[in-house]
């Protein structure tokens, strides 16, 4: 983690990050950590996330009501999109050439550059909706 220190809370805040392949928030990696007895504290995770997710380590988005959820990069240092399923927050990295050159086009037709951008699409994947529970 660039840029902070090495301590045993960040520690084990990675190495969870490691085990779990689903976005979530730092309310549910702090509950976790907790649940597995590690005394670790709320703002320390805040912390560590945001900081993780800034050096690229993590991808980051945003829900609808705002709130921020973290997952372990399978790519650091590879643009790409994410496609997120509404009910079981399963996340699939996609690459969107065609989205880059729509991106490119917009800037360049009003004369933007140096242009960042991120782009989740949100929906439901195939086994939970072939599932007959209700979200």
């Amino acid at each position: 983690m660039i840029g902070q220190r090495v301590t045993r809370q960040r520690t084990a805040v990675a190495a969870l990050l490691d085990e779990l392949d689903e976005f979530r928030s730092a309310q549910q990696v702090h509950a976790l950590l907790v649940g597995r007895g590690e005394p670790v504290g709320l703002a320390t995770v805040y912390r560590t996330l945001g900081a993780m997710a800034e050096a690229g380590e993590l991808d980051s988005l945003r829900t609808d009501s705002g709130e921020s959820l973290y997952r372990r990069c399978e790519r650091p240092g590879h643009h790409h999109h994410h496609l997120v399923c509404r009910r079981c927050g399963r996340t699939v990295e996609i690459q969107g050439t065609h989205l880059e050159a729509l991106v490119d086009s917009i800037a360049a037709e009003h004369g933007y550059t140096d242009i960042n951008h991120t782009f989740e699409l949100f929906g439901t994947c195939s086994p939970c909706a072939t599932s007959s529970s209700p979200p």
